[in-house]
Order: C-alpha cells, then sequence, then structure tokens
C-alpha cells in the first residue's frame, strides 16, 4: 500500500463531526422492523432461522490477524496500539437477506471476528474480548438512511417471491455492468446491490468498511487488500454464477482445499472532514489525499472452507457486528447506528431457536 505523504496530518476525532438527524431513531426502528419481517418471511418459507441481511454464506474460515510493530503514533491507537497475533474467524457471505441462487449476483461481503481482543469495549457490547470488522466489496454505502430503509421495504416485499424474475433481472444487470465496465474501465454504474454485481471471483477483490470508526484520537475507514500472487491473480478473473445455485461456495471450498492467502489491512485517516465525513459513508475518501496505510496482515491457511462443525457454530450461533468492539474504534455516522439494534435483534431471534456462543474465544 503507499505510504503517507511527508506532511500526513490526520484530523482529531470531535463530536460535532456526528449529526444525527431529528428522526434517526424512528428511521432505525422502522429499519429493525422491516429486517424483522423479512427474517420472519424466510423462517416460514425454509423452516430455518437466517439472518435478516447477507444470509447466504460461501464460506467459513479460521484464520490469523498480524497487527504490525513500530507503527507510526497516528496508527498505533486502539486494537492497533502495539504489536500481536490473533486468532480469526470469518464468513464470506452475499448482501440480501433471502437465501437466493449465486445468479442472483449482489455484494460480498467479508466480516470477520478477532479473538482475544483485551481492552474497554463498547458499552452494552454482548462479547467482551472480540473485535469485528465488516467490510464489503466496494468503497462507499450507496445510499443514506432513508434511502436505504425505502429500498429494504421493496426488498421486503420480493422476499420469497419472484426467484426467476431476479434472476433474469440479475443477469441483466450484469451484461449492462459488462458494457459500462468496457467503456469506463470500471464497475461504475452496475447496481450491484440488485443483482447486478459483476460475476468476478470474489478473492480478486479488495474489501471496504464502507462506514466510518474512532480511531483512537482520529477517524478511519478499513480496507482488506489482497496481496498474495495467488489472490492477484484472480482480480476481474470471471466465473460461472448461472449454472450452480452455490457456484460461490463451492468455487471457495475448491480455492481453499489447496490454497491460503494474504491481505493487508489498511487504514484511511480523515484528513478533512469536509471530503471525508463520518455521517455520510455513500462519500468516498479520496485516496490520493489520504492513502490506505498498512497496520497488519490477515492470513488464512488452506482448510475446509465449509467444514460441518464450524458451519453449526458460525451460521446459526454467532453473529457478526460492527459494535462488538473497542471502545477506541466505536463505529461512526448514520449507517453504522444503525446496524446496532437490528442486528442484535436479528441474532436474538436465530440465539431464541439455536442459542449462542457463550465464549467466541473457545473456537480458536
Amino acid at each position: 500500500m503507499p505510504q503517507a505523504p511527508a506532511d500526513f496530518k490526520p484530523l482529531r476525532y470531535d463530536p460535532a463531526y456526528e449529526q444525527p438527524e431529528p428522526d434517526e431513531a424512528e428511521t432505525i426502528q422502522e429499519i429493525m422492523d422491516t429486517m424483522a419481517e423479512i427474517q420472519r418471511k424466510t423462517y416460514q418459507s425454509q423452516g430455518h432461522a437466517i439472518r435478516s441481511v447477507h444470509a447466504k454464506s460461501h464460506a467459513i474460515l479460521k484464520g490469523e490477524l498480524d497487527v504490525y510493530d513500530n507503527l507510526p503514533p497516528y496508527l498505533a491507537q486502539g486494537f492497533f496500539a502495539k504489536p500481536g497475533k490473533y486468532a480469526i474467524i470469518a464468513r464470506i457471505s452475499t448482501q440480501p437477506g433471502d437465501v437466493l441462487p449465486d445468479s442472483v449476483s449482489t455484494p460480498r461481503g467479508i466480516s470477520f471476528k478477532v479473538l482475544g481482543v483485551e481492552g474497554e469495549h463498547l458499552p452494552g457490547a454482548d462479547e467482551s474480548t472480540t473485535q469485528d470488522f465488516i467490510v464489503v466489496n466496494s468503497p462507499v454505502f450507496p445510499q443514506k438512511l432513508k434511502d436505504f430503509l425505502s429500498g429494504l421495504k421493496r426488498f421486503d416485499a420480493l422476499t420469497n417471491k419472484a426467484e426467476g424474475f431476479k434472476e433474469v433481472f440479475s443477469k441483466t444487470l450484469r451484461a449492462a455492468g459488462e458494457v459500462v465496465e468496457s467503456v469506463t474501465g470500471s464497475d461504475e454504474g452496475v447496481m450491484a446491490g440488485m443483482g447486478g454485481q459483476l460475476a468476478r471471483h470474489p478473492m480478486g477483490d479488495t474489501y471496504y468498511s464502507q462506514g466510518a470508526y474512532l480511531y483512537g484520537d482520529y477517524m478511519a475507514k478499513f480496507a482488506l487488500t489482497p496481496v498474495s500472487p495467488n489472490l492477484t491473480s484472480l482480480k476481474g478473473q470471471d466465473i460461472d454464477v448461472d449454472s450452480d445455485k452455490d457456484a460461490l461456495r463451492h468455487l471457495l471450498k475448491d480455492f481453499f482445499a489447496t490454497n491460503g492467502g494474504e491481505w493487508e489491512f489498511g487504514v484511511q485517516l480523515s484528513t478533512d472532514i469536509e471530503k471525508m465525513p463520518v455521517e455520510d459513508a455513500s462519500v468516498e475518501w479520496p485516496e490520493d489525499e489520504s492513502p490506505y496505510l498498512t497496520v497488519g496482515k490477515v492470513t488464512f491457511q488452506p482448510q475446509d472452507a465449509w467444514a460441518a462443525e464450524n458451519v453449526a457454530v458460525v451460521e446459526d450461533k454467532m453473529y457478526f457486528s460492527p459494535w462488538h468492539g473497542l471502545a477506541a474504534h466505536r463505529p461512526l455516522g448514520s449507517i453504522q447506528r444503525a446496524r446496532k439494534a437490528p442486528y442484535k435483534a436479528s441474532a436474538e431471534f436465530r440465539r431464541s431457536m439455536y442459542g449462542k456462543v457463550e465464549n467466541p474465544d473457545e473456537q480458536k
């Protein structure tokens, strides 16, 4: 990753940078109610309780996060204040709260739980020894809070319905996206969240936190960037998601059976609150002014990416939330605040049936 400019000066956090809308609490309650409705519908349809977002999992992995030594003071903050090696549990998934064929190609996410984390955790956190990170293969969250609620309600209306329509619509959007990419050289304009995610190998992508976090005295976004050659060679590689409804799961199971991989964990610090706001996750922070700076490395060794014993625990009894972690890394902004109560409510729905992991550290 790039080095910080010689005159690099991150902006210190100020509470004034967070400005919730007056009716934000009501909007979040509507989001939680809508997610609960999606979860209820999928349970009635499938007979199994699943998450209300990112319901379909493609791989469950165990790995390691190595926090580097000798970081400059502005990077040696919170969890990253001292070097160390930590066990992690990761889940690779796709966005919808409905379990759909992979031909409905939507954004991919990686959630990972760092185990054995000491320090002052966020008030009310369900877990006292973990730090969760949730990253998606796009640098921005494409909607503001009320727009997200509107989209969620539209998705709720289609949950468990019109699967064939979703597949055809997704193929149409992907085809349009290929044309856009051939002209612009980017994925710009692809309505990935509606099924237009280009059918590319998920291990070649860079994944981003989208929302901002406290970073000790500062404010940051995070990124997970593939660096080992076997991963970087997969960037932009086409895959077939149309002939197998679980194509991504089978792809990743085959990949990790013989491959591991290394990813850089990067931190992008806000240096200008106008250009790099914390309230609006739809604004991409310019990397030419504040590049992602490497603070550690994530490593996965070859393994069974769909081991039954891991799937049973992670899918039914575990949940990932940006609100699991240290107070030094409190989530910032409306989208982040909107994840707190709905994620917990979604987890409680599953836990009421399947129980919970009492001590995540035992999963090492």
